[in-house]
């Protein structure tokens, strides 16, 4: 089964700026969403494999650090709140998003190696996740689900930044609100990974 936490969480994660939405951002902005669709199935593909290769490590070592994902349950909930004040003192600085064109292998190594794969495995999907095969498909099929709309609104919201037609949509408003919601999540995160210990 799975949870609306799961669900929010993910979401909330996704939307997080960090280096594969600026990307999309950047593609959105040079070339419009249209033609940014590409960079989707490069996405999808590198965090299915980061999220599973992590997946599989740490439910392997777990079987005999049973602690593990407590603790790493833990650090996530830190490392959220660290980005969550990351993004609302760098809100008002300007970002750069003129890079050359991206391509989907950029997108998608990108992606493999972006911190998110680890948070998403060690702290985000449960740890039933990593027990069953239908676990594990049932949560990184909605977690693929996921992707398509959030990439969709970051090449979007690039596409508006390139036009500057909506003022109130900003990069500033954007990192302040997400922001927000990172910290509104940490604190569950946190509460069951204390209740574990």
């Amino acid at each position: 089964m799975i949870s609306w936490l799961f669900i929010g969480l993910v979401i909330t994660i996704l939307l997080t700026p960090g280096p594969t939405n600026t990307l999309l951002a950047s593609s959105g902005i040079q070339v419009g969403v249209r033609k940014s669709l590409r960079l989707i199935p490069a996405e999808s593909c590198g965090y299915l494999i980061a999220i599973t290769v992590w997946g599989m490590v740490i439910g392997t070592v777990s079987a005999k650090w049973p602690i593990l994902p407590t603790l790493l349950k833990l650090l996530s909930a830190l490392y959220i709140i660290f980005l969550a004040i990351k993004l609302w003192k760098t809100a008002d600085i300007e970002a750069s998003y003129n890079q050359p064109t991206i391509r989907a292998r950029e997108l998608f190594c990108a992606t493999l190696l972006n911190p998110k794969a680890l948070l998403f495995a060690s702290a985000i999907f449960p740890s039933t996740a990593w027990l069953t095969v239908h676990n594990y498909f049932l949560h990184i099929a909605m977690f693929l689900l996921l992707i398509v709309p959030i990439a969709l609104f970051w090449t979007f919201i690039g596409s508006i930044l390139a036009s500057n037609k909506v003022r109130w949509l900003n990069q500033s408003n954007l990192q302040k609100t997400a922001s927000l919601i990172l910290l509104s999540f940490s604190i569950p995160l946190s509460y069951s990974a204390l209740l574990n210990l």
